[in-house]
């Protein structure tokens, strides 16, 4: 097996017997990098230490990570303009910190022989929402309830406009400030 040393230098091939005197000599121990190479290759070090450093780069890992949560908007068939406003508002909010939406309309009764209206209420709020969402499932029944989900919209970086450069007459010599002695 070819061996690598806790400093990184190649130590070459040897028996892994005299691989693993030399790690206890050094006190650390000896971890098989890559068992598939030919000849495997191992390397000794501190195993615990090689542990915890790669368990915290993992958490950082997760760290940088963005969890989308699925926040849910319920309307009725019968919802008043005020509310369907502020529940619409609240999506709008929702899409906007990245957050999908889940936009369900539920069906009472004899609700269900005006499907029409429910998709008149979902299709609204695709439609006033615009640029901060997009829609991800459209519209569909399941059971007596419609659902519609909605993705956060793409985010444009701002651009920054270039700073303006004093316009310059043509022909004539850019001003140019020096001492003179």
């Amino acid at each position: 097996m070819r061996v690598i040393d806790d400093k990184g230098e190649q130590l070459g091939i040897m028996v892994p017997f005299d691989a693993l005197k030399i790690a206890r000599e050094r006190g650390l121990d000896l971890v098989e990098v890559s068992p598939t190479a030919v000849p495997p290759v191992c390397r000794i070090q501190d195993y615990g230490k090689f542990l915890y450093e790669k368990d915290k780069s993992e958490r950082a890992a997760r760290k940088k990570q963005k969890i989308i949560v699925v926040k849910e908007v319920k309307f009725s068939v019968t919802v008043d303009e005020h509310d369907y406003q502020t529940k619409k508002n609240q999506a709008v909010r929702f899409l906007t910190e990245g957050d999908k939406v889940k936009a369900s309309l539920r069906f009472k009764g004899r609700q269900m022989a005006h499907r029409e209206l429910g998709y008149a209420i979902i299709n609204r709020l695709i439609q006033d929402i615009g640029d901060a969402g997009s829609v991800e499932f459209m519209p569909r029944m399941e059971g007596t309830t419609l659902h519609a989900i909605l993705a956060p919209g793409k985010k444009e970086a701002p651009k920054r406009p270039a700073a303006p450069k004093p316009p310059v007459a043509q022909g004539a010599i850019p001003n140019t400030t020096t001492a003179q002695s």
